[in-house]
């Protein structure tokens, strides 16, 4: 049977699950009447609430009495772990382009690593039936990126198709029929070469683990390419690290093959076929699955280095235990573990004291999300400002610098070159027009620099701009740069806030809460309008009297509080604060609390 192993690489919202699920819709993966839900491929909650892809899935789909093995990939270079080992599985990647937008630097990311790999991309101009697409401007910026990104030869001669993913067509004509995706299935069919692994299928088996889940009835379920050999359930088979040890020996107990959506069992599988394996009790990601015989290990891809550490600490507030079942630090410790157990970006290591945890990862967004798993399974936490990690090189010290794209109305130049240029210390690369009066710059920032900024974007550009970024590589260090100006407005007591106390505040900054709050000592509440840190009394009522007032009371309305997201109020915080996270609340508070007034409060509450 033939056999063809793909990846799929877009931009975020570029419409690469839409195909995804087109392309499963004409294959004849779902039974006729099927119900099937929009963007299939997004199981997990998350992706579906934020419209993103986080982990990395296959699928496989029937075409012409052959089978193309499809891999969705994360869009977003914070999940760049997943899509570094995935591409591993591959031979060959459909390249996903809004035609209007062009390529986009999430896209530069994955795509350098999937060239670097000697991939031969297939590039879909998709959405070209949009207003303001211009398929031709978006072909020729691709070329371009490869060239920049050290393309070979046999890569620049690519084969490009126009489509619309949402309206399930794909030609290789912008005035084709529009039928369906035919030639999409077509082309990889011929351009994408057959797993060469298939010319080793008589040798011993081997494979290597590139993602890991688990099953409540299977265990632990280990998934990849099988690179050479023959396997069958009941086999008996060892598990070798990167350094050649063996880590056990287990008998096989399952391999399930993707068909569709789902995994079902097989009785036998081959070289170049990706499946998943069961059995294991120790083996992880990374590791070599291979019979009794073989001695080396597979080679593993290298995964980028971490660039910002967020502490992870039990809930010591005096609000603690309210809302959340999973409140001590041994069980924070073990589900940490477990993430980095099978996402090898992210790294955890122990704080002096036993508390509190540093956990290393990409970027914001990934550890957003880790965060809001955690607190959607009943953790209570307790997080601090993302610190940027450094790093040694030739004995100077560097730090992470990352490429910022940022599409913004022409009106709003100014304000935002000048913030990124200046104080936050990043280099001016790139300034053209993009059409409908907007400009494209491209800037190289510090890390350090980005924390915290995209609340002072959106409002610098009235919540019209557009800004992606990816990490670009190590600088040396630039120096200071400043953190949040403003102030907070810091409780002075524990009980319920008051509307007139609130109203009374409301002159001194913005305010984070509302009437009928529990508030406690050293919890902060807005956002003060000066540089320095101020106590306020939120409890403070009216006093009242028994003299009857000859004119009316002044009904008292307050403003609307501003309510951040996990990730926004994880950029907000400044060094000695923290985000206190339990399943119903997001708190901001001061790093320390007086250990008596801590009590007090405890038992005043």
């Amino acid at each position: 049977m033939e056999l063809r192993n793909i990846a799929i690489i877009a931009h975020v919202d570029h419409g690469k699950t839409t195909l995804v699920d087109e392309l499963l819709k004409q294959s004849g993966a779902f039974r006729k009447g099927e119900a099937v839900a929009e963007r299939a491929m997004d199981s997990n909650d998350l992706e579906r609430e934020r419209g993103i892809t986080i982990l990395a899935k296959a699928t496989c789909v029937e075409w012409k009495g052959g089978r193309i093995n499809i891999v969705d990939t994360p869009g977003h270079a914070d999940f760049g772990g997943e899509v570094e080992r995935i591409l591993s599985m591959v031979d060959g990647v459909v390249l996903l382009v809004d035609a209007a937008e062009g390529p986009m630097p999430q896209t530069k990311f994955v795509t350098s690593k999937a060239l670097a790999l000697g991939l031969r991309p297939i590039v879909v101009l998709n959405k070209v039936d949009k207003p303001d697409a211009d398929p031709d401007r978006a072909l020729d910026e691709v070329f371009d990126l490869f060239a920049a990104l050290d393309a070979s030869e046999d890569q620049l001669d690519f084969p490009h198709l126009y489509a619309s993913g949402r309206s399930g067509w794909a030609d290789a004509d912008i005035d084709g029929p529009r039928k369906d995706l035919s030639a999409l299935f077509d082309l990889i069919v011929h351009h994408v070469p057959r797993p060469r692994q298939q010319a080793h299928a008589d040798e011993d088996f081997r494979m290597l683990a590139t993602t890991l889940s688990a099953d409540p009835y299977l265990g632990r379920l280990l998934t990849g390419r099988i690179e050479s050999g023959r396997v069958k359930p009941g086999a008996t088979v060892q598990a070798l690290s990167r350094a050649g040890q063996r880590i056990e020996q287990f008998r096989i107990s399952k391999i399930l093959a993707f068909r569709g959506l789902s995994r079902q069992p097989i009785d036998e599988a081959e070289a170049g076929d990706i499946v998943a394996l069961a059995g294991m009790s120790k083996a992880t990601v990374a590791d070599t699955i291979a019979a009794l015989a073989v001695e080396e290990p597979l080679p593993a891809q290298p995964i980028d280095p971490p660039t910002i550490s967020v502490t992870f600490g039990i809930n010591d507030s005096p609000l603690a235990g309210r809302d959340g079942k999973k409140v001590q630090s041994r069980v924070i410790r073990e589900r940490l573990l477990k993430e980095a157990e099978s996402n090898v970006a992210i790294r955890v290591t122990d704080t002096p004291g036993g508390e509190a945890f540093d956990v290393a990862g990409r970027g914001e967004l990934q550890m957003g999300v880790l965060i809001e798993n955690m607190r959607r399974e009943g953790f209570e936490l307790s997080i601090s400002r993302p610190q940027v990690l450094f790093r040694e090189l030739d004995g100077v010290r560097n730090e992470p610098v990352e490429e910022v794209t940022i599409d913004v109305d022409d009106d709003y130049t100014g304000p935002v070159i000048e913030k990124l240029t200046g104080a936050r210390k990043g280099e001016l690369v790139d300034m053209r027009p993009s059409g409908a009066g907007k400009t494209r710059i491209i800037a190289h920032v510090p890390s350090r620099g980005l924390i915290g900024y995209h609340g002072e974007f959106l409002t610098d550009t009235r919540g019209t701009g557009v800004l992606n970024r990816v990490f670009h590589g190590w600088a040396p260090h630039k120096g200071d740069i400043p953190g949040r100006r403003a102030g907070v407005l810091i409780s002075m007591e524990d009980g319920t806030s008051v509307a007139y106390a609130l109203f009374n505040l409301e002159e001194r900054g913005r305010l984070f809460i509302g009437a009928q709050e529990q508030v406690y000592q050293g919890m902060i509440i807005g956002e003060h309008s000066r540089d320095n840190d101020l106590e306020v009394n939120p409890l403070k009522g009216k006093k009242l009297t028994n003299i009857r007032a000859s004119g009316k009371d002044d009904a008292v309305v307050l403003t609307p509080a501003t309510r951040f997201s996990l990730e926004e109020a994880i950029a907000y915080v400044d060094d000695d604060e923290l985000v206190e996270v339990t399943p119903n609340s997001i708190r901001l508070r001061k790093r320390h609390l007086d250990p008596h007034e801590r009590k007090r409060a405890a038992r005043a509450a």
